[in-house]
């Protein structure tokens, strides 16, 4: 069994969905039922539709575990997110309990398995937000740019997202961030191509790092590398997807990053807002904005059943 499936690709389509618990032991008890019948419901997905590769996370708020989970510790790390406020921007903190992220190949999948989920919770919880997620071309976001060229693979995926042996009781969980970010395309596309490049860091057609000679002290990729104290690069797996609405002039990208500690994904928030030193802050951020902020903890599959029974 191990960790749910943090460490997948991001994949072709993409369901997000943010819930609201509802007051009352009915509700609660709706949710535990739903920790113990989740890893079935996604193996009979498995079983139903194979060459469309569906799998979930479910994932809980700091402000619902202690409400539905009261005899059980606390993820170390989890906690309402707390607002990040740079110079000139801010990364916002915004209510979720309960965190819903589904993918497959084929969005009539994503859509079937969502539905079940959404069934089994129907008058236990309100919505806060969904977001439908795209592949865009060959993994670029809606900027035009190549996402996730960082993510560690392999070993290092499980590693930099997943807890291990150094918390035994959380151990196979992660702590899942999200961000739903919202572009100005048209102040975007008005920028020249190395104009775009600079902010990112890295050609837009080739997906080739600029050089340090060229890369601004600002550029994307720049303010997201952090390390630890002995000069090693610390990691998240993004499983970010692109998502739109034309008729409505919203671009966006659903930003969700899995780690083993939340302390890693903060650091890397925080140099995008603040700037390290401070005013550095990141130049994509002027032009995108994110509208929620969510923190998320996602148990293994088997704490997930022991939750059911709390």
């Amino acid at each position: 069994m191990g960790s749910q499936d943090v460490t997948n690709a991001p994949g072709v389509s993409a369901i997000f969905m943010v819930y609201g618990l509802n007051e009352g032991e009915e509700a609660k008890s709706a949710v535990k039922d739903l920790c113990g019948e989740f890893a079935a419901i996604v193996r009979s997905m498995r079983k139903r539709y194979p060459d469309s590769n569906p799998s979930a996370v479910f994932g809980f708020g700091a402000e619902v575990w202690g409400e539905l989970f009261a005899d059980e510790p606390r993820p170390k790390e989890l906690e309402v997110f707390k607002e990040i406020k740079g110079a000139k921007h801010t990364a916002v903190s915004t209510r979720g309990d309960l965190f819903f992220h589904i993918r497959a190949s084929q969005m009539d999948v994503a859509y079937e398995l969502a539905s079940i989920i959404s069934a089994k919770l129907e008058g236990a919880v309100y919505h806060i937000d969904e977001v439908h997620g795209f592949r865009y071309f060959d993994g670029r976001t809606i900027i035009g740019f190549v996402d996730g060229t960082e993510n560690p693979e392999n070993d290092d995926a499980v590693s930099f997202g997943v807890i291990g042996d150094e918390d035994e009781y959380f151990k196979g969980g992660s702590y899942a961030f999200v961000q739903k970010y919202l572009h100005d395309m048209r102040a975007w596309n008005e920028l020249p191509l190395p104009e775009q490049e600079k902010v990112i860091g890295r050609r837009r057609y080739t997906d080739e790092e600029l050089g340090d000679d060229v890369k601004p002290a600002n550029a994307h990729n720049a303010v997201t590398n952090i390390t630890d104290e002995e000069g090693n690069e610390l990691k998240i797996i993004r499983a970010n997807m692109p998502f739109a609405n034309p008729s409505k002039g919203e671009f966006g990208t659903y930003f969700i990053g899995y780690a083993s500690t939340f302390s890693t994904t903060r650091r890397m928030l925080e140099n995008m807002f603040e700037g390290s030193p401070a005013g550095n802050y990141d130049r994509l951020l002027d032009f995108s904005t994110p509208v929620t902020g969510t923190l998320f903890f996602v148990p293994s599959w088997e704490l997930l059943e022991k939750l059911a029974e709390d």
